[in-house]
């Protein structure tokens, strides 16, 4: 156990079993059809969203460790579903923040040029002392067209920092993205803040689809202004108009104190008020076909 506070931390180590896993289909995320979108949980907040011959990733962190070093800071305790060199080509990457467990310099080094890097402003500079220059910075509501999709950048309740003296030198967001007839909201991190979310619903919504963090709310002292719980999560759902959302950012990091398995818990209490939408989890690895938008899933 370890401590926050007066919060005692539960032990993700001992408890990783408690996070649903399946082997991804490769198949399917090699081949998937060209008019249905198509959505795979790789772990943590890195989400593939595939449709219309576009290859979408959230947040991609593939590393060991949310930290700047190797060989100490927050450990997975559940794998990625699958490795960088199993993703099919990504064209677009979607980055919400710079904390480590949403922006992963290895994993940055490794994708490089070969995909498009839409981030918040004042990122150019790390990418590019990284080798990455295939990057575009989005201030909020920014609108721009990208490999086929249109793409905005939206507010979020957050914050950024990798060290001790660069607090909030560089934007957080969370994305607006439509491919055709198909729109989805990623929210990266994000504490709940009633008028931006139904800004964005009014401005943008309604969503097919929501990718929205669900995990590392507690202790809510401290954490309440940076991370939704799932009641709020849910709400954030209802705020955006979407129609089906996937809970993320939980099972990965022993990043908060709740326990490993409570958020799914509690977002399945919380979602069961919800008569014309859904919001669910599922396992690690699981990969989902939202046949006419209304969710179909594909793996076995």
């Amino acid at each position: 156990m370890r401590w926050f506070g007066d919060a005692q931390w539960a032990d993700y180590q001992a408890t990783a079993d408690r996070v649903p896993t399946r082997p991804a289909s490769l198949d399917r995320i090699m081949n998937p059809p060209p008019h249905v979108p198509q959505i795979t949980w790789i772990g943590h907040a890195t989400v593939l969203v595939q449709y219309a011959g576009l290859n979408i990733l959230t947040d991609p962190v593939f590393s060991q460790r949310a930290s700047p070093f190797s060989f100490v800071g927050p450990k997975r305790v559940t794998a990625p579903a699958l490795t960088i060199e199993q993703l099919p080509k990504i064209d677009i990457v979607l980055i919400s923040h710079n904390h480590y467990d949403h922006l992963d310099e290895c994993t940055v080094e490794a994708i490089g040029d070969q995909a498009t890097w839409l981030v918040p402003l004042e990122y150019q500079a790390w990418f590019a002392e990284r080798g990455v220059t295939n990057v575009i910075e989005f201030d909020w509501w920014d609108r721009r067209q990208v490999a086929g999709a249109q793409v905005i950048a939206t507010p979020s309740q957050h914050w950024t920092g990798r060290g001790l003296f660069d607090r909030y030198e560089q934007l957080w967001a969370a994305w607006a993205v439509q491919v055709d007839d198909f729109r989805f909201w990623f929210g990266g991190d994000t504490g709940y803040n009633a008028k931006i979310f139904t800004e964005i619903g009014r401005r943008l919504g309604p969503f097919d689809l929501g990718l929205i963090p669900v995990g590392g709310y507690a202790p809510r002292w401290f954490m309440q202004d940076m991370h939704v719980n799932p009641e709020e999560a849910v709400q954030l759902h209802r705020d955006i108009g979407a129609r089906f959302s996937l809970g993320i950012h939980w099972g990965a990091f022993p990043l908060t104190a709740e326990p490993i398995d409570e958020p799914p818990a509690r977002l399945r209490q919380a979602a069961r008020s919800l008569t014309d939408s859904r919001f669910v989890t599922f396992p690690v690895g699981k990969t989902v076909r939202l046949e006419g938008f209304t969710p179909t899933s594909t793996s076995p």
